[in-house]
């Protein structure tokens, strides 16, 4: 109880401080006067065909209105563009698209112009286009070309952008003695819009001049108002136009070609994905028979800790457009079609044979969009197929000569491990003033046979006051899970609120949550620990506008506090401040420390019901060091330091990631990472213990160190915007080198147990290289050439020398897979009248 107070305290005397400093600094104006107004802009109408080659040479363009006077967002925000440095934006349109036209004055020695992949904005100066086509602040369509000429699309709202989506238009770009022009077609199928005669959109024009790191807007944006979407202009002057059919089939071919120490194998593939537009506002997504072989690999690390390794999304259908099903947290793409549900219960004679590291998805299909009056709706379902395994069973069966060994005789069965599953997430989101929502989501796994079914809802608020200076918002979420083959089911809940300040030099905010024993969402979604309630605090100062010192600054001051509902101890508490800092030659600076003052005690690590270990009090200290990427040679770099009230125990790493520009095509950065863990603890084995009893037999731990050593290199070469050849490769090494034994006693504290002598040390290696081809052969079309070769190596025996661990990894059944995928995009809209007669 005198914890919380104190922290309690802590904030309130924080929060307090704060708000009396906080001045006529919060006003939301700028140092230009009369510029928070919405700028706007007339298109105009051409029967001229428009060629989309980065020169504007039709005459059409000379009479369109011209957008002017942008104004730095970033890092000056309200500072005027240079007159010679300015730009000029002319918009045409027709019954297809619409056209941008932009010349970005600058002298052409001096622009940074590195050619990079798609989505990739590399070292260059862009130009870029948001436009939304209901003009309600909640949604924008993003097109960005650089100076290089490759495009960056994405969709965006308040709470982010998502650059997994990929539209359909077309762009091209020059240069001239005065800089250079850009020039983009969007189709009207790529954009959202009503069925109005008079079409009135929202619209920003986006401007970055690379080499002063300097970011401008059409309209400006006022970054004390924390918000960026509601704050463009318009575009006006558009009129009848229809909203086209929005259907584009995407079929694919692919062909693999897999060899390792078990033989070759072939595989072919071919399916197809649709993008079809319901209306004006909804757009249905599907995959039939999905091919994600070519996906990122995933980072492996060793795992000696209680929870599993979260892994990032890399499949294009669950990263594309999911803004909405990420609402509230409650989905983990990666739970669908990851590893089976159950494992089966054998005995010492069987063996389970061909247990899969994934269930294979069988088709999946998302419908989302937003309403005219502010309602998104998300619809994901997907279906994953039975899968079996096989298990062997050995029997001896006694020789009639005694002195001849058994015959052994093998029987195979099979056994499912996952039904035929359906996965399904609806998601109803009401925006309401522009910056306010209340959502409510609802995910649900359900299972054929006697296997657990899961259901998960979750109601959300996000409130927002209308200058967007205060900010309340919480959720409370309620899991269920059928135990099939039981009579108990599990019915957890978790509550969560905060309040925060979020504009102006000065801000704060506070939340605090309560999680029940039973709150589970693990089917679809993940999380490890339950069972607590939290309080956490935050005040923080930054610069809105660069000084004599800094582009940019800010300092946090944090505080949390977590506990263990059942018993009221402290599962985690600390204290820590931070600094970021940009320089005035952009080089960023990250400084942080941490005090953890009081012993804490771990619920998790044991996994066994009533037993818990003590964590000792802590400092933690590190340094971020980032300088400016428009340098050919720059530097990642950051140490860090722990240590414990424990014994010797510490923890000290750091990273060295140099990059170098070859030229505006080639590209390489070094990734070199060590970790060394002193004394360190953790659980190893039970010894006549069951986990599901409480407090009954014996926890082990053991006393060790443990280091870890992960190198990498990332390059690519740009052939031209649309051809692009990359390299991945990591090697990745961490032991665990066990010291002596301990039993965890019920006070959570340990005894030496020196009658515990297995072999329990870890030694795991993994190697992985990616060698890629990459050419968008039209818009939305790409032919991809991928040659991956991956190992995977443990053991118990610790060999401490790297080139030699590097050697028995690759050594280790290296498996070499050569693919080619070929995928098109159909666009309904240009092939309707292949079939006419």
């Amino acid at each position: 109880m005198a914890l919380r107070f104190a922290l309690f305290f802590a904030f309130l005397s924080h929060a307090l401080l704060f708000s009396q400093n906080n001045t006529s600094n919060d006003a939301l104006t700028g140092p230009t006067s009369g510029i928070a107004g919405k700028k706007k802009l007339t298109s105009l109408f051409t029967k001229e065909k428009i060629t989309v080659d980065g020169n504007m040479n039709e005459a059409i363009w000379a009479n369109a209105e011209t957008a002017s006077d942008f104004i730095m967002y970033q890092p000056d925000n309200g500072k005027p563009l240079p007159y010679d440095k300015r730009t000029e934006v002319k918009i045409l349109y027709d019954n297809e698209a619409i056209y941008i036209g932009a010349k970005m004055y600058d002298d052409p020695t001096k622009i940074l112009k590195e050619i990079t992949e798609r989505d990739n904005f590399g070292t260059s100066d862009f130009f870029g286009i948001f436009i939304n086509g209901y003009n309600d602040g909640q949604q924008d369509y993003r097109f960005f070309v650089s100076a290089a000429g490759t495009q960056m699309d994405c969709l965006a709202t308040d709470d982010g952008e998502d650059y997994s989506w990929d539209g359909i238009w077309h762009s091209n770009v020059s240069m001239t003695d005065f800089g250079w022009i850009a020039e983009m077609k969007i189709p009207y199928a790529a954009l959202r819009f009503s069925e109005k005669e008079k079409q009135n959109w929202g619209m920003n024009l986006f401007r970055e001049i690379r080499r002063d790191r300097q970011k401008y807007t059409w309209n400006y944006i006022n970054t004390k108002m924390g918000t960026f979407t509601q704050q463009a202009g318009v575009l006006e002057g558009i009129e009848n136009i229809k909203p086209p059919t929005r259907l584009f089939l995407m079929p694919y071919v692919s062909i693999y070609e897999n060899t390792n120490d078990n033989g070759n194998e072939t595989k072919f593939k071919a399916g197809l994905d649709v993008k079809y537009g319901i209306n004006d506002s909804f757009t249905l997504d599907a995959i039939l028979v999905p091919d994600f072989g070519q996906t990122a690999f995933d980072n492996v690390t060793l795992n000696l800790g209680p929870f599993e390794q979260q892994f990032n999304e890399n499949r294009p259908f669950f990263t594309e457009g999911t803004d909405l099903f990420n609402k509230g947290d409650l989905l983990y793409t990666r739970r669908i079609g990851s590893a089976p549900s159950t494992y089966p219960n054998t005995t010492d004679e069987q063996k389970v044979l061909d247990y899969p590291a994934n269930v294979n998805l069988l088709n999946a299909l998302k419908i989302s969009g937003r309403t005219a009056k502010g309602l998104g709706i998300g619809v994901l379902n997907a279906i994953t197929e039975k899968t079996d395994v096989t298990i062997e069973t050995q029997t001896a069966i006694p020789n009639a000569d005694p002195s001849l060994p058994p015959t052994i005789k093998y029987n195979y069965r099979k056994q499912t491990v996952e039904p035929l599953a359906n996965y399904n997430v609806i998601v109803l989101d009401q925006r309401f003033r522009k910056n306010s929502s209340v959502s409510l989501i609802n995910t649900n796994v359900m299972r054929d046979g006697h296997f657990n079914d899961a259901n998960v809802t979750g109601a959300l608020f996000d409130l927002n006051t209308k200058a967007n200076s205060y900010n309340l918002s919480g959720d409370f979420k309620y899991s269920y899970i059928n135990q099939m083959g039981t009579n108990e089911n599990l019915n957890g809940y978790r509550a969560y609120l905060n309040f925060g300040k979020t504009s102006g030099k000065f801000r704060f905010n506070a939340n605090g949550s309560y999680v029940n024993n039973e709150f589970d969402i693990n089917d679809l979604g993940i999380n490890y620990i339950n069972n607590y309630h939290h309080l956490y605090n935050n005040v923080s100062y930054r610069i809105l506008n660069p000084n004599k010192m800094f582009n940019s600054f800010n300092i946090n001051l944090n505080s949390y506090a977590e506990m263990n509902n059942t018993t009221g101890r402290a599962q985690e508490t600390y204290f820590n401040l931070n600094v970021n800092m940009t320089g005035k030659k952009n080089d960023f600076v990250g400084i942080g420390i941490q005090l953890e003052p009081f012993v804490t005690y771990d619920f998790y690590q044991p996994i066994a019901s009533g037993r818990f270990v003590y964590n000792p009090r802590a400092f933690k200290s590190w340094i971020d060091i980032s300088s400016n990427y428009n340098r050919k040679l720059a530097l990642d770099t950051g140490i860090w330091y722990h240590i414990m009230d424990q014994d010797k125990r510490n923890t000290v790493g750091f990273y060295f990631n140099p990059r170098y520009r070859f030229s505006n095509k080639a590209l390489g950065i070094l990734g070199f990472e060590v970790d060394r863990r002193n004394d360190d603890k953790g659980r190893v084995d039970y010894v006549d213990a069951d986990p599901n009893d409480n407090i009954q037999g014996d926890v082990i731990f053991a006393n060790r160190n443990r280091n870890t050593i992960t190198t990498s290199f990332t390059g690519k070469y740009s052939i031209s915007p649309k051809m692009t050849v990359n390299v991945k490769a990591r090697y990745y090494w961490s032991y665990a080198e066990n010291l002596n034994f301990l039993v965890l006693t019920s006070n959570g504290y340990f005894e030496p147990d020196d009658n515990y002598s297995k072999n329990k040390n870890s030694n795991f290696k993994t190697w992985n290289l990616d060698l890629s081809y990459s050419w968008w052969v039209a818009p939305g079309s790409q032919l991809s050439v991928l040659y991956r070769n991956n190992a995977i190596h443990y053991e118990n025996i610790i060999n401490k020398k790297f080139i030699d661990n590097l050697d028995h990894t690759i050594a280790n059944n290296l498996n070499n897979t050569l693919s080619v995928s070929f995928r098109y995009c159909i666009d309904y809209n240009s092939t309707k009248n292949w079939f006419k007669a």
